[in-house]
């Protein structure tokens, strides 16, 4: 029996990695792995966990290689991981977490099969980023100013609960976040190019759907070769 997928989303803050995922995770019911996700909730649960990363998170900083594989080797202690494969998205971000990446998947009998980089212009990315705001009271209040407005300013059209732009979308931190992605994280792509295991996808404003089909293409592809 093939193992089931597992496979990395690389791409700046506001690139879509998450949009992509759930996409792939309709499709192959495997869960989508979020480290940004589960610092958030940590924080807001006010974990120690959560309280580490919150210093760095604020500043737009990465948070320290040690605490990201504390989270994600919990994570993948879990049985859906291991039955039903992952997709990481925010994981990797550096090449100390690539390099511990191999031993975390075997450890639950998986191996990478595919990396997905999304490339995004930069003004693209502040317009994305600075316009989004979350609702504080559900978790489908997930809009955008400029290309996905809400129906009433500052109010949820899912349950009328108060818009709020996260501390990390403020534009001195996004510059931070995406001088420190460059400068950290981009290293990856070489990394895992060098491995064969690299497909570049450029996001634009067309249709999410389109790349979308693309990246499924890609992840059948490799599955396929893999035999």
């Amino acid at each position: 029996m093939t193992p089931p997928l597992a496979m990395v989303f690389l791409g700046p803050p506001g690139a879509g990695k998450g949009t992509y995922c759930k996409e792939i995770t309709a499709h192959y019911g495997c869960p989508q792995v979020s480290t940004g996700d589960m610092f958030r909730l940590a924080v807001k649960e006010g974990t120690a966990i959560g309280a580490k990363a919150k210093v760095y998170m604020d500043q737009g900083a990465l948070v320290p290689d040690e605490v990201v594989l504390e989270v994600v080797r919990g994570r993948l202690g879990h049985a859906d991981c291991r039955e039903h494969g992952i997709i990481l998205d925010g994981f990797p971000r550096t090449l100390a977490q690539a390099d511990a990446l191999p031993e975390l998947l075997g450890s639950i009998g998986l191996s990478l099969d595919l990396v997905v980089n999304l490339q995004v212009g930069h003004d693209i990315l502040i317009r994305r980023l600075t316009g989004r705001r979350m609702c504080r009271s559900c978790s489908r209040g997930n809009f955008n100013i400029y290309s996905l407005p809400p129906k009433r300013e500052g109010i949820c059209d899912y349950c009328g609960g108060e818009l709020y732009q996260r501390d990390d979308d403020r534009l001195d931190v996004i510059e931070n976040r995406l001088a420190v992605y460059h400068k950290q994280t981009s290293p990856l792509v070489d990394y895992y190019r060098g491995r064969g295991l690299l497909r570049d996808m450029e996001v634009g404003s067309g249709d999410i759907q389109v790349l979308a089909g693309a990246i499924l293409a890609e992840i059948a592809s490799s599955l396929k070769s893999r035999g």
